[in-house]
């Protein structure tokens, strides 16, 4: 390694000890601080340098002096009757050390990025602690069951093609699962520990993450009869079916960054006006409450299973209508399926879009008919739910974008 690299190494060393250093020093935690991790890191830096010339015992001996003088201080702590103080410290030593004797070896930018967020691990010790008390048994379930759904089956997962017209791939229609299921985990954890301060424009745009349908189905329940709730159930129900959309286009980007773009004027167009009445509603009831509803755990077998059978049902049922019921075959499918579970069609159609099986234009079309199935059904619900003064709030919000959407399929799409 040429000086100019060595030098180069060995500054970034410095200067990630000293960020996680000041850390330290700002925590007053102990073994080390502000001087202390900038030698550890420059000691690991200079002891690899040295490994790539005379051999790598001499990095593992420098982790092994440093392993060793942790449990002599340690011990001398012991001794005096120390107050217990954890063990994150001494792991930020081993940690750091690792990283400066990464430094020459290994891209620098990975190295930069560990000393990034241990950094910050450190510093988010009372939100992380905290964030973990308030964390239920079932919340906890939820995390497990999303790793279960992600690194334990998705792996198992064949990836190729099966079934009538080779379309379905179980490998990406579980992928899919993972898709869903993280997206509505994040929404669901975030509403658990937001709770009551959520407030009604956080309680609509997580609703809407999670399940626009279950949170337009709570809302219109708790605002029954009760005529001070009418308006913030409105405006919360309103909100969750405008991200609804938002969610939409979430999906399908990952899928089809083309279609994405295709698609994006559409959506847009359709909710710019319901966006617009809920800032507007919001300055008038931002002091509203309202009880938020109960979210169901998104992450149950039970309902990642279904959710991958619903996938691979309209995957075979649009490729089915393309190839015997041509385009109005296409709609019909879009607009049944769009009542029930409007990502399941969504992220079928954005499949086939990119697989090269559906036009982009048509498979924007079936998204937004599909979407406008969705929307007319929840605002069926609110109004046999809710009552005739609820429907008469948020008739606007819903007709609207549907009148928008048909006008796009129709004329401009």
């Amino acid at each position: 390694m040429e000086p100019v690299e060595q030098f180069k190494v060995l500054g970034i060393a410095l200067v990630l000890g000293l960020l996680v250093g000041l850390q330290r020093e700002v925590s007053q935690r102990r073994p080390a601080g502000f001087r202390t991790f900038p030698l550890i890191t420059v000691l690991g830096a200079l002891c690899s340098l040295l490994g790539l010339k005379y051999g790598p015992w001499i990095p593992a001996l420098g982790f092994a002096g440093i392993l060793l003088l942790i449990v002599l201080i340690n011990v001398i702590d012991l001794h005096r009757n120390a107050a217990e103080q954890g063990l994150t410290s001494e792991v930020a030593v081993l940690l750091m050390y690792a990283v400066g004797a990464y430094l020459p070896v290994g891209p620098p930018e990975v190295a930069v990025v560990i000393g990034g967020v241990v950094a910050i691990l450190l510093h988010l010790k009372p939100e992380m602690h905290s964030l973990a008390s308030r964390l239920e048994r079932t919340d906890l379930k939820a995390i497990m069951q999303f790793v279960l759904v992600s690194f334990v089956i998705l792996p198992l997962v064949p990836n190729r093609t099966f079934g009538p017209f080779n379309v379905f791939n179980p490998f990406v229609g579980w992928l899919m699962v993972v898709l869903i299921v993280g997206i509505s985990l994040t929404a669901y954890l975030t509403y658990k520990l937001l709770g009551s301060r959520a407030g009604i424009m956080a309680g609509g745009i997580l609703g809407g993450f999670v399940s626009s349908t279950a949170t337009t189905v709570s809302y219109a329940r708790a605002a029954r009869g009760t005529a001070d709730a009418v308006g913030a159930a409105a405006l919360v129900i309103t909100l969750a079916s405008t991200i609804a959309s938002v969610r939409v286009l979430v999906l399908v980007s990952v899928v089809d960054s083309l279609l994405f773009r295709t698609l994006a004027l559409p959506i847009a167009a359709m909710f710019v006006f319901p966006a617009a009445l809920c800032v507007y509603q919001w300055r008038r009831l931002r002091n509203s409450q309202i009880a938020g509803p109960s979210q169901r755990n998104p992450t149950e077998l039970r309902t990642a299973f279904l959710f991958a059978l619903a996938y691979a049902v309209i995957l075979v049922l649009v490729a089915a209508a393309k190839e015997y019921a041509g385009q109005g075959g296409l709609y019909a499918v879009s607009a049944i399926t769009g009542l029930t579970d409007l990502d399941a069609i969504s992220l079928s159609t954005a499949q086939l879009g990119a697989s090269g099986r559906l036009d982009q234009r048509v498979a924007a079309e079936l998204i937004v008919v599909a979407v406008i199935a969705n929307t007319l059904v929840k605002g069926v619900l609110a109004g046999v739910l809710g009552g005739r003064d609820l429907l008469g709030r948020i008739l606007p919000a819903f007709v609207v974008p549907i009148l928008a959407g048909l006008a796009l399929v129709l004329f401009l799409l």
